[in-house]
């Protein structure tokens, strides 16, 4: 597994950084990279093939769901169906550490969902994620960089040490730097009716109901 340091300080550490990351995903490679709450691990997401190698990575079982990142509000629709009032929503969340879930359209992959018809979508708040969509027009996997039943990794030597005896890695490790200790992203279905808490994690369920009931 190839390690870039990536200081994201530098707008041309950055930039360096996420045009390598953006070539070896282009290549259907995998890469770990830093969020606004743990490392994750990033491939193409509506490409089968790369949908497997992440599932093989992790040693997850290909019925549980997984989460995509996307580069903005408006690539939205392509993946997913969003209302009036989940938009405006999202538009006061994002960037953020929430991850919203909603009914998926068929360009996404079932694989990525293990069959289900809804999709986890977020928006990090991290300037790596940022550069990286200036080069990538797709959506890439959203997953924590960590092996299944194992938790989140915020130190990237940390994530290096656990790859080291698996047969499969990621190809690209994009070394930030020790992250912030934050608890993976607060998850909202609004797939429903209703808007329903799945996971509390940094922002707080009331203030995002509170939010939601606004604009509704």
């Amino acid at each position: 597994m190839k390690r870039i340091i990536c200081d994201i300080k530098s707008e041309k550490s950055l930039a360096d950084a996420a045009e390598e990351a953006a070539k070896v995903l282009q290549r259907r490679g995998i890469v770990v990279y830093p969020t606004d709450t743990a490392y994750g691990l990033g491939g193409n997401a509506i490409d089968n093939e790369v949908i497997r190698k992440i599932f093989a990575i992790k040693g997850r079982s290909e019925a549980k769901p997984l989460s995509i990142a996307i580069k903005n509000i408006d690539m939205i629709d392509r993946y997913a169906a969003l209302s009036s009032v989940a938009e405006r929503f999202l538009e006061k969340i994002w960037p953020g550490p929430v991850t919203v879930v909603l009914q998926k359209r068929s360009t996404l992959p079932d694989a990525l969902t293990g069959g289900e018809v809804t999709i986890g979508l977020r928006m990090p708040r991290h300037p790596f994620c940022e550069a990286l969509f200036k080069y990538i027009d797709f959506p890439i996997t959203a997953t924590s960089a960590n092996v299944s039943g194992k938790g989140s990794l915020y130190d990237p030597q940390s994530v290096a040490d656990q790859f080291k005896k698996r047969g499969h890695k990621p190809d690209l490790l994009i070394d930030a730097g020790i992250l912030q200790d934050v608890p993976p992203s607060t998850i909202i279905d609004l797939a429903g009716a209703k808007p329903k808490i799945l996971r509390i994690g940094p922002v707080r369920p009331d203030e995002l109901l509170a939010l939601f009931n606004t604009l509704s």
